[in-house]
């Protein structure tokens, strides 16, 4: 049994349409970046330009975009088989590749893990699930989803029915957000933390 409150919430979030996220983000490239077989997503930051990267392990092997361009920027298709899933090692890593090979990346997805649910300047996703398996990424501003209104407050940015959810969430700087299916990766960028 739930409460009147919580139905008021089940029904907000199941009759708000999909839409396109505030202008303070940026859909970073063409909508969806196909990544078969898309097992998790982790976070790191290119020494280079400063730009967030996105690592995607998926069953065809290690990807790393550039959260700013889309652009694939590094690829192995053979990884060790001792390290190429987060579930072979306790801490859920797997080693870096292109400029951040090296280092070891935490990855949130089918075995387990996560990434931020915040940015420090108040912006949250929340992944509600109104009609299991479905999955609904909802971008919040400070608490929006509870008072807010929908395009106002929170905005429904995805909805995952077409593929198992794997994981949603904002890197460590808060200027990309990124939600991984188990067939794809899609990716908002914003300039500046207080944007």
């Amino acid at each position: 049994m739930i409460s009147a409150h919580q139905q008021r919430l089940h029904d907000r979030v199941l009759e708000a349409p999909v839409v396109p996220a505030p202008s303070a983000w940026r859909l970073v490239g063409d909508w969806r970046v196909p990544v078969g077989g898309l097992l998790g997503i982790g976070f790191a930051v290119d020494p280079r330009s400063g730009h967030d990267l996105v690592m995607t392990v998926s069953t065809s092997g290690h990807g790393l975009f550039d959260a700013v361009t889309g652009e694939k920027i590094a690829r192995d298709r053979d990884p060790d088989d001792d390290s190429c899933t987060p579930d072979t090692t306790p801490d859920l890593t797997c080693p870096g590749l292109g400029p951040v090979a090296g280092s070891r990346i935490h990855i949130a997805g089918l075995f387990g893990g996560g990434l931020h649910s915040g940015t420090r300047d108040g912006w949250t996703v929340t992944v509600a699930s109104p009609e299991w398996p479905s999955h609904r990424v909802l971008l919040v501003k400070a608490s929006g989803l509870h008072r807010g209104t929908h395009e106002e407050d929170w905005w429904h940015v995805l909805h995952a029915n077409y593929s198992e959810f794997r994981a949603a969430g904002f890197s460590p700087s808060g200027h990309t957000l990124a939600v991984a299916t188990s067939s794809d990766l899609t990716l908002w960028s914003r300039t500046a933390a207080g944007s």
